[in-house]
């Protein structure tokens, strides 16, 4: 009876993203680069953090991008030892969701470090019952993580939902053949999300509880 829901971390359960920014700031000013644009470096969050260094950085050498990487990794460590918030709503439907039988799984662009320390941090080191990282996994938007979540979990796409603030998240959804539900207040504008066809999309991740169980409904006839 429970059905697989597939999560992104930053921008769709935390409120992270001029975290994220800032690091990549400060690791770039520490490497000899120039800081980049807040709004170029908020578009690449959701990938995996070197091909995120790369995209923002073209043409740099490997080791200056490795380099780079350890940088911010250092610093996100220190200003993440209070967490970021998680936006208004998302524990609550959370322990909703999972009270209704629902798999909760998340898929991010952060490493397994990462994503283990901020769950140690809440309290949630069982709370959900998987996750794919990006250092561990093919990075989005390959559909190598949501594959992987649905094997481990014997769920077929149809029975899958993935719920994220970028483009990088549901094209993931799309090559995998998983319905997709977009939220409105992360990194990509609701413009860019409305191609990929999801679902919905919400400005309240309270909603989240609303379109799953509608779209169940759907596809059981009930």
């Amino acid at each position: 009876m429970a059905k697989l829901l597939v999560f992104d971390w930053d921008g769709t359960l935390c409120d992270s993203l001029s975290r994220i920014v800032t690091c990549i700031c400060l690791a770039a000013e520490e490497t000899g680069l120039p800081a980049p644009h807040h709004d170029a470096a908020r578009d690449i969050v959701g990938l995996g953090l070197v091909d995120a260094l790369e995209t923002l950085f073209p043409g740099i050498d490997r080791e200056h991008i490795l380099t780079m990487r350890d940088s911010y990794s250092r610093h996100f460590a220190e200003q993440d030892r209070e967490p970021s918030p998680f936006f208004d709503g998302v524990m609550e439907t959370l322990e909703l969701l999972l009270e209704q039988g629902y798999v909760l799984t998340v898929a991010t662009g952060k490493s397994r470090r990462g994503l283990d320390r901020v769950l140690k941090a809440r309290g949630l080191n069982d709370f959900f019952h998987g996750s794919r990282c990006a250092d561990e996994t093919a990075g989005k938007p390959d559909p190598k993580m949501l594959l992987e979540l649905m094997s481990e979990f014997q769920t077929p796409p149809e029975q899958t939902i993935m719920v994220g603030d970028t483009e990088f998240d549901l094209a993931m959804a799309v090559s995998a053949g998983v319905p997709r539900i977009a939220v409105s207040y992360g990194a990509h504008h609701p413009d860019r999300l409305q191609k990929y066809q999801p679902l919905a999309c919400i400005d309240q991740f309270s909603l989240i509880d609303d379109v799953v169980n509608i779209y169940k409904k759907q596809i059981y006839k009930i």
